[in-house]
């Protein structure tokens, strides 16, 4: 398993006792200076302050105020002795780390038999395990919501999973691959070399794949050839795309990054770099494997 407990390392160790028992003592030195400032010795004496017809005396503070002050001050100091702080595991002997340990041991008990019994099954059939997809959703929600939407239907630049609509392939295994190894898609820009007449003319040849009648004919009639010259080596001559190296099919209409004439051009000019982080040492085998299967599900209900 991926979840390892790791303990501070020794500077943020003593930057956390440093830092907390700093401030504590910042606060102890703040009011015993404040305490040696001499008021006035007149109660009615006035400090000039005034906010809202409220005027300010200059008298000290009230007694039962600073006591509270200096209570809480050494409750806090009490209190970061007697419990963790960094690897300190305080007087009551119990750390942090300790703490995470016990934790993971219990989580492993307790859900590693689910995880190994679900990981002996083919991802496809486990996709129909309603246990299964529950546990899915809920490792999805909180790894992969934060890009693919809570309902997995993407956004600009991220897929949406709900479609079948796959840039690496769509069977279980790959899914898995996907999630395990990440994935790291590269569309070269093409500015440079076609020139602007040429980036126009190749994206809207790019628009009649998908049959689109927005595409201006005449362009695209040129932008054929320099399609077949340029592109056709990673999308194929049909415009179907390659799975094995992540080439969008152009001729469905379905767009990662928008599928207006001035998205495409963009895209073909400067292109595009994807990246799909790895979540082996995030999640572990096991948990992907899970994951795979409520992905799987949600494009073969």
């Amino acid at each position: 398993m991926a979840e390892e407990a790791t303990a501070l390392t020794g500077f943020w160790h003593w930057w956390t006792i440093i830092i907390s028992v700093g401030l504590i003592l910042s606060f102890l030195y703040l009011l015993h200076f404040a305490k040696t400032i001499k008021g006035s010795d007149s109660p009615d004496r006035k400090m000039h302050h005034t906010f809202d017809g409220i005027e300010e005396y200059d008298n000290p503070m009230p007694k039962w105020w600073l006591m509270l002050f200096y209570g809480t001050i050494f409750w806090g100091l009490g209190y970061l002795a007697v419990y963790p702080m960094g690897n300190w595991p305080g007087l009551s002997g119990i750390s942090n780390l300790s703490r995470l340990e016990a934790d993971q041991v219990a989580h492993q008990e307790k859900y590693g038999p689910i995880f190994e019994k679900h990981a002996a099954v083919a991802v496809e059939e486990l996709a129909k395990d309603e246990e299964a997809v529950k546990i899915g959703r809920r490792l999805f929600l909180n790894n992969c919501a934060v890009c693919h939407g809570q309902d997995a239907r993407g956004g600009y630049g991220f897929p949406n999973l709900t479609d079948n609509d796959w840039l690496y392939g769509g069977a279980g295994d790959t899914i898995k691959t996907t999630i395990m190894s990440g994935r790291q898609g590269v569309m070269p820009a093409w500015g440079a070399s076609l020139g602007e007449e040429g980036v126009t003319d190749v994206s809207n040849y790019v628009l009649t794949l998908s049959n689109r009648e927005d595409a201006d004919k005449e362009s695209a009639a040129r932008g054929k050839d320099l399609f077949a010259t340029n592109c056709a080596a990673c999308h194929g001559q049909d415009g179907t795309g390659t799975q094995a190296l992540g080439a969008p099919n152009l001729t469905d209409n379905t767009w990662l990054y928008g599928g207006t004439l001035q998205r495409v051009k963009h895209t073909i000019r400067n292109g595009r770099t994807g990246v799909m982080p790895a979540h082996e040492n995030l999640l572990g085998e096991q948990k992907v494997h899970i994951l795979a299967a409520y992905i799987y599900s949600l494009s073969n209900d």
